[in-house]
């Protein structure tokens, strides 16, 4: 008879056993956001550049896009200087010459910034000699286009020397193209932001960029290269976005709906930290029409600064019928 009540006993014990042990912790399961749908309001002249994040949906700072000129990079070994290409600004390397004098910018050979972030791709590239650890330049003077307002009105023409960065300052010198009297300026490096930038008209500091932790893409005009049939590459001035070069990266999907687009389909996705990875084909002029379809068959997958998943599309590019007012619908996964 005892053996009849050993499997009941042996299951009683193993029951006891069992419920001494700790049960494991739930892990959460990533948060995911509803669909949101935002206006960024650049205005019909894309009069603005809008720093915007994913997480809030909101416009971190703004600002008119013709006030600055030049932005130093603010990494602790960085010596990048860089131009406000929306407003289609260039420069020209014109070589050794005395400072100040009139320049003659006839066949000069003028370079435009690269719209990848690519270091390599900067116009004013390596200006400097290293010299007991100090960055000096090379002594070659820059004829500077200062580019057009919104009204395609030229901001003239200067020359500038890049002197020196020592000790996370920046020192040049500018002049007006034909010669004259000099202005001396200085920029401070400041680590909380990728640039910091200089306004030649506002002879003066502008901070203009948001800490890089605060925001994720930049709506604004900017200068990019396109290619005629033959492979030859042109400056063209285009409205988009450029992705925050600290840590944001981007993913374009023409294969899956956006409704389908999940955190496991994102995972499996090849991401690239080119500023232009969004840009501006995401749209399409029609001459015909006179007017701009988006592409809402396009979506993004967007790695924020602090590394959450977001996938991301246009769906308008006017309100009440004005353009310059991209809507667009995100959701975090």
């Amino acid at each position: 008879m005892k053996t009849l009540y050993f499997p009941a006993l042996l299951l009683i014990l193993v029951l006891s056993l069992i419920s001494c042990f700790k049960k494991d912790s739930e892990v959460p399961m990533p948060y995911r956001g509803n669909v949101r749908v935002d206006t960024i309001a650049m205005t019909s002249s894309y009069q603005y550049q809008i720093y915007f994040r994913l997480d809030s949906g909101a416009v971190e700072q703004f600002n008119e896009r013709t006030r600055s000129d030049l932005g130093f990079d603010c990494s602790p070994s960085g010596y990048h200087i860089i131009l406000n290409t929306a407003d289609f600004m260039r420069i020209a390397d014109v070589g050794a010459r005395p400072f100040g004098q009139s320049i003659d910018t006839t066949g000069v050979k003028w370079k435009f910034d690269k719209s990848d972030g690519n270091p390599d791709s900067i116009a004013t590239g390596q200006w400097f000699s290293v010299v007991n650890g100090d960055t000096i330049s090379n002594g070659h003077i820059w004829a500077l286009d200062l580019g057009r307002d919104t009204a395609g009105i030229s901001l003239g023409l200067r020359q500038v020397v890049f002197d020196s960065l020592k000790s996370g300052r920046y020192y040049f010198r500018y002049a007006p193209i034909k010669g004259g009297a000099f202005t001396s300026g200085y920029v401070d490096k400041e680590p909380t932001v990728n640039y910091i930038y200089y306004g030649i008209r506002q002879a003066g500091v502008l901070p203009l960029e948001p800490p890089k932790t605060r925001y994720d893409m930049l709506f604004t005009q900017y200068t990019t290269l396109l290619f005629t049939s033959t492979g030859a590459a042109y400056p063209y001035l285009v409205t988009g976005v450029l992705s925050n070069s600290d840590g944001v990266k981007v993913s374009v999907d023409t294969i899956h709906a956006f409704s389908s687009i999940d955190l496991s389909l994102a995972r499996t996705l090849t991401f690239t930290t080119a500023k232009d990875a969004i840009g501006y084909d995401w749209k399409v002029y029609s001459f015909d029409a006179g007017s701009y379809t988006v592409r809402t068959n396009l979506s993004y997958v967007v790695t924020d600064t602090h590394g959450y998943y977001y996938k991301l599309r246009f769906i308008s590019f006017y309100r009440a019928g004005v353009k310059g007012y991209p809507i667009i619908e995100t959701q975090r996964l």
